[in-house]
Protein backbone atom coordinates (compact mmCIF):
# COMPACT_ATOMS: atom_id res chain seq x y z
CA UNK A 1 0.00 0.00 0.00
CA UNK A 2 2.86 2.58 0.86
CA UNK A 3 4.68 1.67 -2.60
CA UNK A 4 1.44 2.28 -3.99
CA UNK A 5 0.94 6.01 -2.35
CA UNK A 6 3.98 6.42 -3.41
CA UNK A 7 3.28 5.89 -6.68
CA UNK A 8 0.30 7.69 -7.37
CA UNK A 9 2.22 10.55 -5.49
CA UNK A 10 5.32 10.65 -7.97
CA UNK A 11 2.79 10.50 -10.94
CA UNK A 12 1.29 13.37 -9.69
CA UNK A 13 4.19 15.55 -9.06
CA UNK A 14 6.53 14.65 -12.42
CA UNK A 15 4.23 16.69 -14.86
CA UNK A 16 5.23 19.67 -12.20
CA UNK A 17 8.89 19.42 -13.21
CA UNK A 18 8.99 17.96 -16.42
CA UNK A 19 8.60 20.78 -18.42
CA UNK A 20 11.35 21.65 -20.66
CA UNK A 21 12.30 25.38 -20.72
CA UNK A 22 11.85 27.38 -23.93
CA UNK A 23 12.97 30.94 -23.61
CA UNK A 24 10.90 34.28 -23.28
CA UNK A 25 7.67 35.67 -24.75
CA UNK A 26 8.01 36.08 -28.62
CA UNK A 27 6.57 39.68 -28.68
CA UNK A 28 8.59 42.99 -29.81
CA UNK A 29 7.73 46.50 -29.76
CA UNK A 30 5.42 47.95 -32.79
CA UNK A 31 5.00 51.43 -32.09
CA UNK A 32 6.06 53.13 -35.58
CA UNK A 33 8.77 54.45 -36.05
CA UNK A 34 10.49 51.97 -33.23
CA UNK A 35 9.41 48.81 -34.56
CA UNK A 36 11.07 49.75 -38.06
CA UNK A 37 14.60 50.11 -36.06
CA UNK A 38 15.99 46.78 -35.92
CA UNK A 39 13.63 46.49 -32.96
CA UNK A 40 14.20 43.29 -31.19
CA UNK A 41 13.00 40.90 -28.67
CA UNK A 42 13.67 38.50 -25.85
CA UNK A 43 15.45 35.58 -26.75
CA UNK A 44 17.39 32.89 -24.55
CA UNK A 45 21.15 31.90 -25.05
CA UNK A 46 20.61 28.51 -26.32
CA UNK A 47 20.60 27.94 -30.24
CA UNK A 48 18.09 25.88 -32.09
CA UNK A 49 17.08 24.48 -35.53
CA UNK A 50 13.41 25.93 -35.64
CA UNK A 51 10.91 28.09 -37.78
CA UNK A 52 8.04 30.07 -36.05
CA UNK A 53 5.43 32.15 -37.38
CA UNK A 54 4.26 34.98 -34.62
CA UNK A 55 1.17 36.83 -35.02
CA UNK A 56 0.80 40.13 -33.39
CA UNK A 57 -2.03 42.76 -33.38
CA UNK A 58 -1.51 46.05 -31.31
CA UNK A 59 -3.32 49.26 -30.81
CA UNK A 60 -1.60 52.66 -31.52
CA UNK A 61 -2.42 56.09 -30.28
CA UNK A 62 -0.82 58.92 -30.47
CA UNK A 63 -2.10 62.53 -31.08
CA UNK A 64 0.46 65.30 -30.41
CA UNK A 65 2.58 68.41 -31.46
CA UNK A 66 5.63 70.36 -30.39
CA UNK A 67 7.23 73.47 -31.89
CA UNK A 68 8.72 71.23 -34.51
CA UNK A 69 7.30 68.07 -34.28
CA UNK A 70 3.75 66.92 -35.51
CA UNK A 71 2.67 63.13 -34.51
CA UNK A 72 -0.57 62.01 -36.05
CA UNK A 73 -0.90 58.15 -34.52
CA UNK A 74 -4.41 56.33 -34.34
CA UNK A 75 -4.20 52.86 -35.96
CA UNK A 76 -4.16 49.35 -35.52
CA UNK A 77 -1.48 47.18 -36.65
CA UNK A 78 -1.37 43.55 -37.53
CA UNK A 79 1.66 41.64 -38.32
CA UNK A 80 2.80 38.44 -39.38
CA UNK A 81 6.81 37.85 -38.38
CA UNK A 82 8.18 34.51 -40.18
CA UNK A 83 11.38 33.71 -38.72
CA UNK A 84 13.75 30.28 -39.24
CA UNK A 85 16.65 29.62 -37.55
CA UNK A 86 19.48 27.06 -38.15
CA UNK A 87 22.03 25.49 -36.13
CA UNK A 88 25.23 25.49 -37.57
CA UNK A 89 27.56 22.33 -35.57
CA UNK A 90 26.57 23.43 -32.56
CA UNK A 91 29.28 26.60 -33.28
CA UNK A 92 26.70 29.44 -33.62
CA UNK A 93 23.03 30.24 -34.91
CA UNK A 94 21.99 31.81 -38.15
CA UNK A 95 18.37 33.43 -38.33
CA UNK A 96 16.21 35.31 -40.59
CA UNK A 97 13.30 37.45 -40.41
CA UNK A 98 10.36 38.07 -42.15
CA UNK A 99 7.52 40.50 -40.93
CA UNK A 100 4.61 41.32 -42.98
CA UNK A 101 2.28 44.41 -41.93
CA UNK A 102 -0.76 45.36 -42.06
CA UNK A 103 -2.13 48.83 -41.07
CA UNK A 104 -5.41 50.06 -40.65
CA UNK A 105 -8.23 51.86 -38.42
CA UNK A 106 -9.54 48.89 -36.38
CA UNK A 107 -11.85 47.96 -34.32
CA UNK A 108 -11.13 48.26 -30.36
CA UNK A 109 -11.43 51.92 -29.95
CA UNK A 110 -14.68 51.66 -27.96
CA UNK A 111 -13.31 48.67 -26.04
CA UNK A 112 -9.91 50.41 -24.85
CA UNK A 113 -11.80 53.37 -23.77
CA UNK A 114 -14.02 51.54 -21.57
CA UNK A 115 -11.48 49.33 -20.32
CA UNK A 116 -9.00 52.91 -19.51
CA UNK A 117 -12.12 53.92 -17.88
CA UNK A 118 -13.25 50.88 -15.77
CA UNK A 119 -9.03 50.87 -14.42
CA UNK A 120 -8.06 54.28 -14.74
CA UNK A 121 -5.66 53.39 -17.05
CA UNK A 122 -4.25 56.87 -18.96
CA UNK A 123 -5.03 56.35 -22.54
CA UNK A 124 -2.79 59.19 -24.71
CA UNK A 125 -5.73 61.38 -24.89
CA UNK A 126 -7.69 58.27 -27.37
CA UNK A 127 -10.71 59.68 -26.28
CA UNK A 128 -10.96 63.36 -27.71
CA UNK A 129 -10.84 61.56 -31.57
CA UNK A 130 -14.03 59.44 -33.29
CA UNK A 131 -13.95 55.70 -32.79
CA UNK A 132 -11.56 53.67 -35.43
CA UNK A 133 -10.55 56.34 -37.26
CA UNK A 134 -7.30 55.89 -39.53
CA UNK A 135 -4.04 58.66 -38.90
CA UNK A 136 -0.68 58.00 -40.09
CA UNK A 137 1.30 60.97 -40.32
CA UNK A 138 4.60 62.10 -39.28
CA UNK A 139 6.11 65.39 -39.45
CA UNK A 140 8.84 67.71 -39.22
CA UNK A 141 9.35 71.65 -39.59
CA UNK A 142 5.81 71.22 -41.26
CA UNK A 143 7.13 68.96 -43.64
CA UNK A 144 5.75 65.29 -44.10
CA UNK A 145 7.86 62.66 -43.00
CA UNK A 146 5.64 59.57 -43.25
CA UNK A 147 2.04 58.86 -44.02
CA UNK A 148 0.38 55.65 -43.87
CA UNK A 149 -2.50 54.32 -45.72
CA UNK A 150 -5.57 52.42 -44.00
CA UNK A 151 -5.64 48.82 -45.56
CA UNK A 152 -1.97 49.01 -46.68
CA UNK A 153 -0.23 45.45 -46.28
CA UNK A 154 3.22 45.27 -47.35
CA UNK A 155 6.49 43.16 -45.85
CA UNK A 156 8.96 45.33 -43.72
CA UNK A 157 12.55 45.19 -43.46
CA UNK A 158 14.16 41.59 -43.46
CA UNK A 159 16.33 40.89 -40.22
CA UNK A 160 19.23 38.54 -39.74
CA UNK A 161 20.68 37.45 -36.73
CA UNK A 162 24.15 35.71 -35.94
CA UNK A 163 24.36 34.02 -32.43
CA UNK A 164 27.42 32.61 -30.40
CA UNK A 165 27.19 30.84 -27.15
CA UNK A 166 30.08 32.03 -25.11
CA UNK A 167 29.03 29.67 -22.20
CA UNK A 168 26.98 26.42 -22.50
CA UNK A 169 26.42 25.24 -19.26
CA UNK A 170 24.45 26.93 -16.09
CA UNK A 171 24.10 29.88 -16.68
CA UNK A 172 24.31 30.07 -20.36
CA UNK A 173 25.21 33.31 -21.90
CA UNK A 174 25.59 34.16 -26.42
CA UNK A 175 26.47 36.99 -27.80
CA UNK A 176 24.87 38.09 -31.32
CA UNK A 177 24.57 40.64 -33.93
CA UNK A 178 22.13 41.81 -36.14
CA UNK A 179 21.46 43.13 -39.76
CA UNK A 180 18.46 44.88 -40.36
CA UNK A 181 17.60 45.32 -44.74
CA UNK A 182 15.54 48.36 -46.14
CA UNK A 183 13.25 46.17 -47.65
CA UNK A 184 10.05 47.88 -46.10
CA UNK A 185 8.80 51.19 -47.90
CA UNK A 186 10.34 53.44 -45.38
CA UNK A 187 7.56 56.82 -46.47
CA UNK A 188 4.45 53.83 -45.71
CA UNK A 189 5.72 53.31 -42.01
CA UNK A 190 6.94 50.20 -43.56
CA UNK A 191 10.55 50.21 -43.14
CA UNK A 192 13.32 53.08 -41.92
CA UNK A 193 14.76 52.66 -45.83
CA UNK A 194 18.16 52.62 -44.44
CA UNK A 195 20.69 49.16 -43.15
CA UNK A 196 20.38 49.04 -39.56
CA UNK A 197 22.73 46.97 -37.41
CA UNK A 198 22.92 45.74 -33.37
CA UNK A 199 25.05 43.90 -30.77
CA UNK A 200 23.41 42.28 -27.90
CA UNK A 201 24.53 39.25 -25.08
CA UNK A 202 21.98 36.58 -23.93
CA UNK A 203 21.86 35.08 -20.41
CA UNK A 204 19.70 32.20 -18.86
CA UNK A 205 19.82 30.56 -15.69
CA UNK A 206 17.82 27.57 -13.82
CA UNK A 207 16.49 28.68 -10.98
CA UNK A 208 15.63 24.95 -9.78
CA UNK A 209 12.89 22.51 -11.51
CA UNK A 210 10.51 24.58 -12.20
CA UNK A 211 12.26 28.15 -12.74
CA UNK A 212 14.11 29.72 -15.24
CA UNK A 213 15.33 33.55 -15.85
CA UNK A 214 16.16 35.15 -19.37
CA UNK A 215 18.47 38.48 -19.30
CA UNK A 216 19.13 40.24 -22.27
CA UNK A 217 20.81 43.69 -23.09
CA UNK A 218 22.02 45.37 -26.15
CA UNK A 219 22.38 48.62 -28.44
CA UNK A 220 21.13 49.08 -32.24
CA UNK A 221 22.88 51.34 -34.55
CA UNK A 222 19.73 52.51 -36.80
CA UNK A 223 20.55 54.07 -40.29
CA UNK A 224 18.71 56.95 -40.89
CA UNK A 225 15.05 57.63 -41.79
CA UNK A 226 14.57 57.99 -45.04
CA UNK A 227 10.66 58.96 -46.13
CA UNK A 228 9.76 61.61 -48.29
CA UNK A 229 12.37 63.88 -45.78
CA UNK A 230 15.74 62.32 -44.45
CA UNK A 231 15.79 62.15 -40.30
CA UNK A 232 18.98 61.62 -38.76
CA UNK A 233 18.00 58.88 -36.23
CA UNK A 234 20.23 57.66 -32.53
CA UNK A 235 21.58 54.94 -31.60
CA UNK A 236 19.34 53.15 -28.63
CA UNK A 237 20.01 50.96 -25.81
CA UNK A 238 17.73 47.88 -24.63
CA UNK A 239 17.05 45.62 -22.04
CA UNK A 240 14.74 42.92 -20.72
CA UNK A 241 14.17 40.20 -18.12
CA UNK A 242 11.80 37.36 -18.23
CA UNK A 243 10.80 34.74 -15.63
CA UNK A 244 9.20 30.93 -16.84
CA UNK A 245 7.66 28.74 -14.49
CA UNK A 246 6.98 24.81 -15.68
CA UNK A 247 3.51 25.12 -14.59
CA UNK A 248 2.44 21.44 -15.58
CA UNK A 249 4.55 18.98 -17.77
CA UNK A 250 3.34 20.99 -20.99
CA UNK A 251 2.64 24.16 -19.73
CA UNK A 252 4.69 27.17 -19.17
CA UNK A 253 3.16 30.94 -17.81
CA UNK A 254 5.78 33.63 -18.68
CA UNK A 255 5.86 37.29 -17.69
CA UNK A 256 8.84 39.85 -18.76
CA UNK A 257 9.73 43.50 -19.23
CA UNK A 258 11.52 44.85 -21.96
CA UNK A 259 12.55 48.55 -21.93
CA UNK A 260 13.81 50.25 -24.71
CA UNK A 261 15.60 53.49 -25.45
CA UNK A 262 13.90 55.78 -28.73
CA UNK A 263 15.93 56.10 -31.47
CA UNK A 264 14.19 59.47 -32.92
CA UNK A 265 16.06 62.73 -32.25
CA UNK A 266 14.37 64.98 -29.68
CA UNK A 267 10.58 65.58 -30.81
CA UNK A 268 9.40 67.57 -27.59
CA UNK A 269 7.09 65.30 -27.62
CA UNK A 270 7.18 63.17 -23.70
CA UNK A 271 5.38 60.06 -25.29
CA UNK A 272 8.13 60.24 -28.34
CA UNK A 273 11.04 61.30 -26.08
CA UNK A 274 10.43 58.82 -23.08
CA UNK A 275 11.89 55.08 -22.68
CA UNK A 276 9.08 52.65 -23.46
CA UNK A 277 8.22 50.01 -21.33
CA UNK A 278 6.99 46.95 -22.20
CA UNK A 279 5.24 44.36 -19.54
CA UNK A 280 4.10 40.84 -21.04
CA UNK A 281 2.03 38.33 -19.63
CA UNK A 282 1.62 35.26 -21.23
CA UNK A 283 1.41 30.98 -21.63
CA UNK A 284 3.03 28.16 -23.71
CA UNK A 285 2.14 24.67 -24.75
CA UNK A 286 4.41 22.39 -25.94
CA UNK A 287 3.56 18.93 -27.72
CA UNK A 288 6.78 17.30 -28.68
CA UNK A 289 8.59 18.99 -31.42
CA UNK A 290 5.65 22.13 -31.67
CA UNK A 291 5.19 24.92 -28.93
CA UNK A 292 1.88 27.44 -29.09
CA UNK A 293 2.12 30.64 -26.95
CA UNK A 294 -0.42 33.16 -26.08
CA UNK A 295 0.27 36.43 -24.28
CA UNK A 296 -0.97 40.00 -23.95
CA UNK A 297 1.50 43.14 -23.63
CA UNK A 298 0.78 46.51 -21.85
CA UNK A 299 2.52 49.56 -21.75
CA UNK A 300 2.75 51.01 -18.22
CA UNK A 301 4.08 54.77 -18.70
CA UNK A 302 2.13 55.76 -21.75
CA UNK A 303 5.67 56.27 -23.72
CA UNK A 304 7.06 54.92 -27.29
CA UNK A 305 5.20 51.43 -27.43
CA UNK A 306 1.74 50.31 -28.36
CA UNK A 307 -1.07 50.79 -25.87
CA UNK A 308 -2.09 47.19 -26.55
CA UNK A 309 -0.79 44.06 -28.03
CA UNK A 310 -2.27 40.84 -28.95
CA UNK A 311 0.65 38.40 -29.65
CA UNK A 312 -0.05 34.59 -30.79
CA UNK A 313 2.38 32.37 -32.20
CA UNK A 314 3.44 28.58 -33.40
CA UNK A 315 7.30 27.55 -33.27
CA UNK A 316 8.40 23.73 -34.57
CA UNK A 317 11.68 22.60 -34.01
CA UNK A 318 13.67 20.65 -36.47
Amino acid sequence: MKKLLLSVIAILIFPLIASAFDGPLQSRNQFPLFGVVNTPYLEKAGIENSFSAVISYSSVYLVDNSAKWGMGLDMEITELNLRAKKNLNDFMEIGIELPILGFSSGFMDGFLNRYHDVFGFPDYGRSRRPENEFLYEVRRDNTLIVKGKNGRIQIGDIRLTLKKPVLKSDPAVSVQASIEFPSGDAKAGFGNGSLDTGLSVMMEKNLGDKLSAYLNFGIVFPGDLRGYERVTLRDYLYGGAAVEVAFWKDISLLGQIFIQGSPLPETDIPSMDGTAVLLSLGGRYSSGKNTLELSLTEDPNTSGAPDFTMNFSFRRLF
